[in-house]
């Protein structure tokens, strides 16, 4: 039975320059009519589960109308919430306000993500975003006045033009504004963005290796529990570890996916077909051996790894006899300790070439 909820707001105030995300410009008519829509599909999509988790994300849905996120919260109480750990809600700095957390506040969200990405200048002109420390410090203090007590902050790192220096300055302001928890991206050129149009080039690999270095150095303090993801104890997102352990959850809205009853499924991104009530795009009916295959690949992700009693357990198999481990063991790609196998933390940075060995 699924435990996590996913819900996909597609407008945002600009179109940042590395956003490969289903997203359009924020329009009041359209708006409301997504809404209709997504009501709709949640109503006929949610089979009763109890949820664990929600996570409303996007694009910018704190870019909606506070009418409009009060129509979208009313929508979460259709999910049985009985047992509700953590309710994200992810937000641009510039939107946040006490009108907008103390609605926040009544519906049940508990944790905030905010797309911060960087505080240098340079950077937030090239990635087209806005962000300033002192106004950014006075919303955190503000959100931390009307209770809201776990916070992530999102950075984006290795962009053209970044220094290693520029890297240290964005993360000692990071620590200086005490969230619980930091989401850590390197900048990928993902096809059909603005950067990949203007033929941007990513950094050397050797810098932002180095960078990611100078990340898990200065967040020491922090728990690195999954290769991109930093939180203080007992902060780690609920919710995407729900992804990362395998585990099944809905996603509702543009361009969502979820993984519920065995099948992986993707929503259409083509907003016309999704208000003609089209939602689904793409299924994938996932058992056996490819069941493993997305449990290995994304619960490697987390840095303690899989957990070979549970994984045998799970189904049915030994993991060294689902997977030839000869070479990664030998040459320490791969390590086991206390029950568990993980990727060496010396070569988390490659991660996907290890994976790649083993699959």
């Amino acid at each position: 039975m699924a435990k996590s909820v996913y819900i996909h707001i597609p407008f945002c105030r600009t179109i940042c320059a590395y956003c490969d995300f289903c997203k359009f410009i924020y329009n009041e008519k359209w708006a409301s009519v997504y809404l209709d829509t997504l009501k709709k599909e949640i109503t006929d999509r949610y089979l009763d589960d109890e949820v664990n988790t929600i996570y409303i994300g996007g694009g910018t849905p704190s870019v909606l109308s506070l009418s409009e996120i009060k129509r979208l919260l009313e929508m979460t109480q259709i999910f049985k919430r009985n047992n509700l750990q953590e309710f994200t809600f992810e937000c641009n700095i510039e939107d946040i306000n006490a009108d907008l957390l103390t609605l926040l506040k009544e519906y049940g969200v508990n944790r905030l993500s905010i797309g911060i990405e960087s505080f240098q200048e340079k950077n937030l002109e090239f990635m087209q975003r806005h962000a300033d420390f002192k106004d950014t410090e006075a919303k955190i203090k503000l959100c931390r006045s009307l209770g809201f007590n776990n916070i992530n902050l999102d950075l984006i790192y290795a962009i053209p033009n970044e220094t290693l220096k520029d890297l240290k300055k964005d993360l000692k302001l990071f620590l200086k504004l005490k969230p619980e928890h930091i989401s850590t991206y390197s900048l990928m050129i993902e096809d059909h963005t603005m950067l990949k149009l203007k033929n941007t080039e990513p950094i050397d690999e050797e810098l932002d290796y180095l960078m990611f270095l100078e990340i898990e150095k200065m967040l020491k303090d922090y728990n690195h529990y999954e290769i991109s993801n930093f939180a203080l104890k007992g902060y780690e997102s609920k919710h995407n570890l729900t992804y990362w352990h395998n585990e099944e959850y809905y996603g509702f809205g543009l361009g969502a996916s979820g993984y519920i009853d065995e099948v992986r499924y993707d929503n259409t991104k083509n907003l016309k077909s999704y208000l003609l009530g089209n939602y689904v795009a793409k299924e994938e009916f996932v058992k056996g051996k490819d069941k493993m295959d997305y449990e290995v690949m994304l619960h490697l992700r987390l840095l303690k790894g899989i957990n070979l009693k549970e994984f045998e357990k799970k189904y049915n198999i030994a993991f060294d006899k689902a997977y030839d481990l000869t070479k990664v063991l030998k040459n320490k790609d791969l390590i086991i300790k206390g029950g568990n196998i993980f990727i060496n933390p010396d070569k988390i940075y490659v991660m996907n070439e290890i994976l790649l060995k083993i699959l």
